[in-house]
């Protein structure tokens, strides 16, 4: 499983929708395979070094989207990450892509939650908020 403070993945979204508004649109999340579809705010969950939440606002030239890590499994800190990634993502990088209007409203939902949590099988992923004191 991985987890994400609240307070980053509320910013990670609305630095996708500033970028969007400053640069025209969203990124298609399905990286131009599907050109006109599914350009809408959200994020990504990617697993490639490490496995981390990515905005997903269109940047301008020479910027980067923010980025934030997994606690679990952010190499800078967490020598084992590549071992951690691999158990509970795979092997192989990805990336999901997550609307954030449905993530909204499961944070708004649940006020006190201080944690996103994301869990992988083979065939599905698992969205849940959690709160930690």
């Amino acid at each position: 499983m991985f987890t994400f403070s609240v307070i980053e993945v509320r910013a990670v979204i609305a630095r996708g929708r500033t970028d969007a508004v400053a640069n025209g649109g969203f990124r298609n999340p399905h990286y131009g395979l599907l050109p006109g579809r599914d350009e809408w705010p959200g994020l990504w969950i990617v697993g490639d070094e490490g496995v981390y939440l990515l905005s997903n606002g269109k940047l301008a030239d020479g910027q980067k989207a923010l980025v934030i890590y997994a606690e679990e499994c952010d190499p800078k800190i967490n020598p084992d990450s590549w071992q951690y990634k691999r158990r509970y993502f795979g092997g192989d990088d990805g990336i999901v892509f997550i609307g954030s209007e449905s993530l909204e409203a499961v944070l708004t939902a649940t006020p006190k939650a201080t944690h996103l949590r994301a869990e992988f099988t083979p065939e599905t992923m698992q969205l849940s908020v959690i709160t930690r004191l």
